[in-house]
């Protein structure tokens, strides 16, 4: 994140100052916005707790007595009680609540109390991404060394598609050997952010899927078969913590579609 960061700033913002001032001020507050949000995301992410579970002492009367414990099972890593929809990572040696699993990119569990920054994180990371991208493409066509399509013009009716194609991939790549420092990090930038962007923007669609389904991804892992809740934007909405309105009108929307779903069934 930093090198795309600090290699933005120095290879994209003298072309984009270029233009104009206002275009070079706005790309400069947009991108600070943009890196503020990732990095704060992603420290909340890796340094918060993940959700420990409450220290319970196993065969305790009163909480016996109260069925407090019911539904517990006993961790043999910990010697505790651990919750349902608990796991124990041994990565970070400590039960997890509604653990998704241990994210070696942020060195911590994604769990019930940084699952929502985890996710954030995700979010913030596609859109620096596209954002970084398309500046970058941008400023690479900008500073370009000027292509020579001579050839391709006087014999492109001679060419089939191929020749085509292989004579434009060698002038690109012939012009390439010209391009300065500033325009080598911005080629690799735009191809690392198209890269990163790729990824993340699987895993952001998997984690949205699971909390739309009302589950996690180990528990989707240990019982393929069975669902932990209802499926339908009422997770999401509970998961993002949407205001009461917005809540309201995406509830509506989810309930109309059941009962049309539920109507369409009867009448077949």
């Amino acid at each position: 994140m930093l090198f795309v960061i600090c290699g933005g700033v120095w290879a994209v913002y003298p072309v984009v100052f270029s233009i104009s001032t206002f275009c070079g001020i706005f790309h400069c507050i947009l991108t600070g916005v943009l890196a503020v949000f990732t990095i704060t995301s992603y420290c909340l992410a890796s340094f918060k707790s993940a959700g420990a579970p409450a220290d319970m002492r196993w065969g305790s009367y009163p909480m016996v007595g109260k069925n407090d414990l019911e539904n517990y099972t006993f961790c043999t890593y910990c010697s505790k009680p651990k919750p349902p929809r608990a796991h124990h990572c041994r990565s970070c040696k400590m039960c997890v609540l509604d653990m998704d699993h241990h994210c070696p990119f942020i060195g911590n569990c994604v769990g019930a109390s940084n699952h929502r920054a985890f996710v954030f994180f995700l979010i913030s990371v596609v859109i620096s991404c596209s954002y970084a991208a398309g500046m970058t493409i941008y400023s690479s066509y900008r500073i370009w060394p000027p292509l020579d399509f001579e050839n391709l013009a006087s014999t492109r009716r001679s060419m089939g598609y191929i020749k085509m194609l292989i004579e434009i991939i060698g002038t690109l790549a012939s012009s390439a050997f010209f391009l300065s420092a500033r325009g080598l990090v911005t080629v690799y930038i735009a191809f690392a952010s198209l890269s990163v962007n790729a990824g993340i923007g699987v895993l952001l669609f998997q984690q949205l899927s699971y909390i739309y389904e009302g589950n996690t991804y180990l528990n989707r892992l240990s019982s393929l078969s069975v669902m932990h809740g209802e499926r339908g934007l009422q997770n999401l909405i509970r998961f993002f913590g949407c205001p009461y309105s917005v809540s309201r009108v995406l509830s509506g929307y989810s309930n109309t579609g059941k009962l049309q779903d539920n109507s369409s069934s009867k009448l077949l």
